[in-house]
């Protein structure tokens, strides 16, 4: 996947961590560190220098929520928002470079959906 991606990526000063990260973010900001755990799979120990990397790049902020202080809030700056439009190329980029047939490719795009699913939420057949 990096040798898809880091193409794509590398233009826009993005890893393909920090690409899923801010996807994440994307779709909603702020969220709790607790809550991009969840999303995006990965343990602290991932994400902790994740986000202290991207935070110096100044792609987001990190915030101790005044409600609770053990809570760190991660928001997105300006600079990560201009970034949305040029990253919502690279799915349809990648898409384009699979040596499948776009009905195959939406086909397995499909079960691996259901399969990453079926494993967050833990139900099986």
């Amino acid at each position: 996947m990096t040798r898809i991606y880091r193409p794509l990526l590398d233009p826009l000063g993005l890893t393909y961590l920090q690409y899923i990260a801010l996807l994440a973010l994307w779709e909603r900001a702020p969220q709790t560190v607790g809550e991009l755990r969840q999303k995006l799979g990965l343990d602290s120990g991932t994400l902790t220098p994740l986000f202290k990397r991207m935070e110096s790049a100044g792609l987001l902020t990190r915030t101790r929520d005044p409600a609770d202080e053990r809570r760190v809030i991660i928001d997105l700056t300006d600079k990560a928002r201009d970034l949305r439009e040029a990253a919502m190329a690279v799915p349809g980029s990648v898409f384009c470079q699979l040596p499948l047939p776009i009905g195959d490719a939406a086909a397995l795009k499909g079960l691996v959906d259901r399969l990453v699913e079926g494993l967050r939420t833990g139900e099986g057949r």
